[in-house]
C-alpha cells in the first residue's frame, strides 16, 4: 500500500454514524460543545417568569375586583334618572285637594312636587308598584327643599339618592313654579 492509501485509512472513522469525532467535523475529539441550561440558569429564569406572572395576576385581580362596580353604578344612575324624571313631571302645587304624600303603592295618583319630600323606596319598584327583582338590593330616597338661589323666583331643589351595594348615586334637579 502506498503512503496515501494509509493516510486515508487512518483518518477515516471506523463507524461514522456513531463516532463523535466524525460528527464534530474537524473539531478535536473529546471536546464537545455545551448544550442546554445549567440548574442556576433555570432557577433564575423561573424566578423572573414567576415575578412577571405575579405582576400580571395582580393587575387581573384589581380589574376583576372593580368590574362589578360599574354595573351597579349604571343601574343606580338609571334608577335615579328615572325617579327624578318622574318627579319633575308632576305639578308644582296640588291642582286639587286630593294630593297626599307619595308611597310605593300610590305613585300613579295625582301628586304635587312637595309630596315627594321624604319618599323612600327599599327595593326598586315600577311606577305601578310592581317590584323589579333585579333591583331588590337598591334603595332610593328623595328630598325636596326650597331653593333661594334663584333670585326671588319660587323654585325647589329635588335630590334623588339611590344606593346599591357600596355604590351611591345622588342626582339633583331644579323646578320652578310654572
Amino acid at each position: 500500500m502506498s503512503s496515501i492509501d494509509m493516510e486515508r485509512l487512518t483518518c477515516r472513522p471506523r463507524l461514522p454514524l456513531f463516532d463523535r469525532c466524525w460528527l464534530a467535523r474537524g473539531r478535536r475529539c473529546g471536546v464537545e460543545r455545551q448544550r442546554g441550561l445549567t440548574l442556576i440558569e433555570l432557577i433564575i429564569a423561573i424566578v423572573i417568569i414567576g415575578a412577571a406572572v405575579a405582576g400580571v395576576l395582580a393587575v387581573f385581580v384589581q380589574a376583576t375586583r372593580g368590574s362589578a362596580d360599574p354595573l351597579v353604578r349604571k343601574q343606580a344612575m338609571a334608577v335615579a334618572e328615572s325617579l327624578l324624571e318622574e318627579i319633575l313631571a308632576v305639578h308644582y302645587t296640588c291642582p286639587d285637594s286630593s294630593c297626599v304624600a307619595v308611597t310605593t303603592a300610590n305613585r300613579t295618583a295625582t301628586h304635587a312636587l312637595a309630596d315627594y319630600d321624604g319618599f323612600t323606596m327599599t327595593g326598586i319598584r315600577a311606577l305601578d308598584g310592581t317590584a323589579i327583582p333585579q333591583l331588590a338590593g337598591y334603595t332610593a330616597s328623595v328630598a325636596v327643599a326650597p331653593d333661594a338661589a334663584w333670585s326671588g323666583v319660587n323654585g325647589r331643589r329635588i335630590t334623588v339618592t339611590v344606593t346599591g351595594g357600596s355604590e351611591s348615586v345622588a342626582l339633583s334637579g331644579w323646578r320652578g313654579a310654572y
